[in-house]
């Protein structure tokens, strides 16, 4: 089993600037001529660790780490104004230009995976290569799945829990009334939808992992954004249209593409990573048979460190 690569430390930081208030957080590190790889994080809203700059030889490849808007160490925090999809896009490829990068290789997962598959549609002849992790294709059946249809059937208790602090009347989605919940002027009312939120998606994402943590007990300002954030992304369908991202893989066929999925992901079920193989035969598809939804275990770090060296002879 190959191990995360040692900690290091960036040799650059600085802040990005934007067409609006938004200051977005990039760092680099490893080798300033190396491969260049940016790592698009997952969310909307959750931000870059130092960790994430260990799934990559640090002698081989120039990693950059991004914030994307209000997220992490980028500023305003939680800023929703200017703050979309194309947004962000428009972020990656204005920071490839001021770092006079020719090509890099995309490294996402979950919402970061999305991100990588618009922005390769958007701007192929820019990337090197993608290595995809936790698919997200952002379409209503995956949000179906999550709060509606699917996932509550697995863990109906903390389906309950989320249902028992939204408005009870009315016909509106469980999305709708948390956005009634979090828009509200009642401060008590929102923090309660946060928590029953948070709860719910580390539940989801944890699984039986999640019962060890005891779940979130105190909301900070902080969260609070954070799950303004993530709804905002949701309400608006993730600013891209149904089926947007499976519609467009043929200007991904000449790129080469890594995707891997864990079997036991109940955040973003593996019917999503084989629809995107369905569109793109030739990519490498790598199904982890004990893993789930984050990139950690010994299983998905294997395959995350394996494929980062596997790449590095493929696009240089």
């Amino acid at each position: 089993m190959k191990p995360l690569y040692p900690e290091i430390s960036p040799y650059n930081t600085f802040f990005l600037k934007t067409d609006s208030v938004h200051e977005v957080y990039v760092e680099e590190s490893g080798t300033p001529d190396g491969i260049p790889v940016i790592f698009l994080h997952g969310g909307p809203c959750s931000g870059t660790k130092p960790h994430h700059r260990c799934f990559f030889n640090p002698e081989k490849y120039r990693i950059i780490l991004m914030d994307q808007r209000g997220s992490g160490l980028s500023t305003p925090y939680g800023l929703l104004e200017n703050n979309t999809t194309q947004d962000l896009i428009n972020d990656i490829e204005i920071l490839r230009t001021q770092l006079k990068i020719k090509k890099w290789m995309l490294f996402g997962g979950s919402w970061g995976a999305t991100l990588s598959l618009l922005y390769a549609q958007q701007f192929p002849e820019f990337v090197s290569g993608m290595i995809l992790r936790g698919v997200f294709l952002a379409q209503q059946n995956d949000m179906d799945w999550f709060m509606s249809t699917g996932v509550a059937h697995i863990y109906p208790e903390a389906w309950q829990n989320l249902r028992d602090v939204l408005p009870k009347k009315g016909d509106d989605s469980i999305l709708e009334k948390l956005c009634i919940a979090i828009d509200s002027e009642d401060e008590l009312t929102q923090r309660r939808a946060a928590k029953a939120w948070m709860n719910w998606s580390g539940q989801v994402a944890l699984a039986d992992a999640y019962q060890e943590t005891g779940g979130i007990e105190h909301v900070t300002e902080k969260m609070l954004k954070q799950v303004k954030m993530e709804l905002h992304y949701a309400r608006h369908y993730y600013f891209i249209k149904e089926g947007q991202i499976l519609e467009n893989c043929e200007t991904l066929n000449n790129i080469p593409t890594i995707i891997i999925h864990g079997r036991y992901d109940l955040m973003c079920p593996i019917a999503g990573a084989k629809s995107l193989h369905d569109k793109l035969p030739e990519a490498q598809y790598i199904v982890l048979p004990h893993s789930g939804h984050l990139a950690s275990g010994e299983e998905m770090i294997d395959a995350l460190v394996a494929s980062t060296n596997n790449m590095m002879s493929i696009i240089q």
